[in-house]
């Protein structure tokens, strides 16, 4: 990943075990490859958390927030204030 992505791409998660996959894989197989991708595990009480970590180890371009339950919202700010692109 680079220092300074174009791109920041954010998602909010929050017991998702059954389609966090898919909507990882949606957004690592753009064509388009210059981002990170910030994902906020919001409190899950599932295996969401663990999902979100096998695929940050197979691609450095994930950054992972883990937090308690505070909302879409908060959840989305919070990845905000640590992107590091003009664009998200």
């Amino acid at each position: 990943m680079s220092l300074n992505p174009e791109v920041s791409v954010v998602m909010s998660a929050f017991n998702s075990e059954e389609f966090i996959s898919d909507s990882i894989n949606s957004i690592l197989n753009q064509e388009f490859k210059d981002f990170e991708f910030i994902i906020v595990n919001d409190g899950s009480t599932d295996n969401t958390l663990s999902i979100i970590n096998k695929y940050q180890k197979i691609d450095n371009r994930i950054k992972v927030i883990n937090q308690k339950n505070c909302g879409l919202t908060r959840s989305l700010n919070n990845a905000v204030s640590v992107a590091n692109s003009n664009f998200i």
